[in-house]
């Protein structure tokens, strides 16, 4: 599989899967985290949610004008290695739950975030962008596509483990104090404390409460503080363990610096003069290249708008309609985020055959045809939700039962499936569009363009709001019917641009 490809490819990877890792766990327990700690809603959570991770990728924008501007990449990727390991460490700080000031606590929360974010912005696209360098080089440039694929799956290794090791990180604090792990119970507990709590939700509230604690439960306010205080501490720590996947990140980069090839020295030859293929590419090739670009970023705005709801809706659907428990055993909600990496990793080398075999057919879809199918496959994902969401209720009615009984909620099947489209579809889209753009991008704005591929993908992000305020208030069918419908119109799109954006990138 690795045949033909650069050797910095592997290491490459490697350096990045404590991005991977941070990065998964914040999508299994951050949203999960917020709320639990602060005792806030699906709509305001998700917002905080939304705004986070599309502030990694539009930072994305700021860490390519600073590479390209220095001419530094390498240095650049360092600083951002350092500052999410930072960030970590202020996340993993411990703090009392409930909080004295929701005010105060959760503008520290957003500063810690903010600092990730950052680290992330600086990192991420830069590291891409040497990647692209690498099949710059006329012998590796046939298989830039494959290569991408194969750097997606690697960085994903890190990300299988993070939602298993946060949970269980979670769940180990709380055993230490006598609890065990339920999912519904914090907002149950809030609830409690601020007195909102139904007649009917009060009496699951004691029912579930008495079934986690070790001894009997006679006061449920002291109860409510302590279980809300030791489930929120978990997560602190679970916080911590990604600043190790940070440390060994960073040592793999060191120890690998000096061999990654550097984007800033790619227009200029050995001898200082200018690289040929800046002095072929006229003005106005540069702007039709951009022009492409900018076409498919705004294509792939609406990929990410469905495919992050894995970390926001399809999670509070884990939590409040999916039964926790397969085979006998009992499931953590973070769990279902493991099946997306783990997809990646033992998936990749299968879409990575099927288009080599095409290849030697000569058949072998273009890049923006393979974005145009993975668009479907996303669709036909939230056709499935749709259909298995059929006959549930609203969420306000399960919030005033107290969270539904195990017989009225579905087979954890149902997500794991949907993980596994969501994979085949992004296949066809996340390493394929990075590699796109590191083909079509002028070289003197390799930087800024792997940024704005990110901040496409950011923007993307801060729509997730809309599926937070969409599964709170509407039906659930209709929720997922509205990722279908955007879905389908953007594989539309791009097969209308198709014959443009193969003949620019050639």
């Amino acid at each position: 599989m690795f045949k033909g490809h650069p050797k910095g490819l592997i290491p490459a990877a490697l350096a990045n899967m404590g991005e991977r890792f941070g990065f998964y766990t914040m999508m299994a327990i951050l949203v999960l985290f917020i709320q639990a700690k602060f005792g806030l809603n699906e709509q305001v959570s998700g917002t905080i949610y939304a705004t986070f991770y599309s502030s990694i990728y539009f930072l994305a924008i700021v860490g390519g004008i600073i590479a390209d501007k220095t001419k530094n990449y390498k240095r650049t990727i360092l600083a951002g290695l350092l500052m999410m390991a930072i960030g970590y460490f202020l996340m993993a700080i411990p703090s009392n739950t409930p909080v004295a000031s929701v005010p105060f606590s959760l503008t520290l929360t957003c500063l810690a975030l903010f600092v990730i974010a950052f680290g992330n912005g600086l990192f991420k696209g830069n590291l891409q962008a040497l990647v692209g360098q690498m099949y710059d080089n006329e012998e590796y440039g046939k298989m830039r596509d494959s290569g991408f694929s194969i750097f997606y799956a690697f960085i994903n290794i890190g990300a299988i483990f993070a939602p298993m090791i946060a949970p269980a990180v979670r769940s180990w604090w709380l055993g230490r104090s006598g609890f065990t792990y339920n999912a519904t119970l914090p907002e149950l507990c809030h609830q409690h404390l601020n007195g909102t709590i139904s007649e009917s939700a009060a009496q699951r509230f004691h029912e579930v409460a008495n079934s986690v604690s070790s001894a009997p439960v006679t006061d449920y306010t002291a109860f409510s503080n302590q279980y809300l205080n030791v489930f929120n501490e978990g997560f602190h720590y679970a916080f911590g363990v990604a600043i190790f996947a940070m440390l060994i990140s960073l040592v793999i980069y060191l120890k690998n610096k000096n061999n990654f090839p550097n984007p800033a020295l790619s227009a200029k030859s050995t001898d200082g003069s200018s690289d040929s293929k800046i002095t072929e590419m006229d003005a106005k090739e540069v702007k039709q290249r951009i022009y492409a670009l900018l076409a498919v970023f705004g294509v792939v705005i609406f990929f990410w708008f469905s495919f992050h709801q894995n970390g926001l809706t399809l999670t509070y659907f884990g939590r409040d309609y999916t039964l926790l428990n397969l085979w006998g055993f009992e499931l953590a909600v973070e769990y279902f985020q493991a099946m997306n990496p783990f997809f990646v990793v033992f998936l990749t080398p299968v879409v990575v055959g099927i288009f080599a075999w095409l290849r030697k057919k000569g058949v072998e879809p273009s890049t923006p045809k393979k974005i145009a199918i993975g668009m479907f496959i996303t669709a036909l994902a939230f056709v499935l939700m749709a259909l298995g969401s059929l006959d549930l209720p609203l969420l306000k009615e399960v919030k005033e039962m107290g969270g539904l009984s195990e017989s009225m909620k579905v087979t954890p099947w149902l997500l794991v499936i949907t993980y596994l489209i969501l994979t085949i579809a992004e296949l066809f889209i996340s390493p394929l569009g990075i590699s796109f753009v590191s083909k079509v991008a002028p070289p003197q704005y390799q930087g800024l363009m792997q940024g704005l591929w990110l901040g496409a993908t950011g923007l993307g992000n801060q729509l997730l709001l809309i599926g937070g305020l969409l599964y709170a208030g509407v039906p659930l069918w209709i929720t997922w019917t509205v990722f279908v419908v955007v879905c389908l119109l953007s594989m539309f799109t791009m097969l209308f641009m198709l014959k443009w954006l193969e003949r620019v990138s050639k």
